[in-house]
């Protein structure tokens, strides 16, 4: 009879189950590209999500591309990261504030598709 095999946690898995924040957590909190306001993606008005990040992006002095991409980037790197334990509801909101953030910029709305 073959003895038993115990399989041991790879040098990944023990980073992550100690690590107590997700990546994209601290990319959120920590971006070396925009100062976000405290709080920015639990707004429930679209309009003062776009003016946030807006500002944000334009006072940054570290972003890498225009105020417009670096605002936008951040705002699909939440909802994309959020996935599907997002609420309809708040995905809803943070879409909108995708228009805001265009019409705030002066950008043609995208063609609905």
């Amino acid at each position: 009879m073959a003895p038993y095999v115990f399989a041991t946690m790879t040098e990944r898995e023990k980073k992550a189950d100690t690590a107590p924040d997700r990546w994209s957590n601290k990319v959120t909190r920590e971006s070396d590209a925009l100062d976000l306001e405290a709080g920015v993606f639990t707004f429930r008005d679209p309009r003062r999500i776009a003016r946030s990040l807006k500002r944000s992006a334009e006072e940054s002095l570290r972003r890498k591309s225009d105020a417009f991409r670096s605002a936008m980037s951040m705002l699909n790197f939440f909802i994309n990261r959020a996935g599907k334990n997002l609420p309809a509801e708040r995905k809803r909101v943070l879409e909108r504030a995708k228009e805001e953030l265009r019409r705030a910029f002066g950008r043609l709305p995208r063609a609905k598709g």
